[in-house]
């Protein structure tokens, strides 16, 4: 069973990816596929805030 650290950590993995592949759906005006990666992107982003992850220096799409 994966400790809270170990979610955590997985999570900001995510989230940073995440992040990278809206960027690119973006610049290639994807609209559907960054609609998808944007729900992702909440749902992770909430994620890190239950676990008290200061999302103010990773977080620079701010969607």
């Amino acid at each position: 069973m994966p400790t809270g650290i170990e979610v955590t950590k997985y999570a900001m993995d995510e989230f940073e990816d995440i992040q990278r592949y809206m960027t690119f759906a973006k610049e290639e005006n994807a609209e559907k596929t960054y609609a998808e990666l944007k729900k992702r992107y909440i749902s992770l982003k909430a994620l890190l805030n239950v676990s008290g992850v200061n999302l103010s220096e990773i977080d620079y799409i701010k969607a």
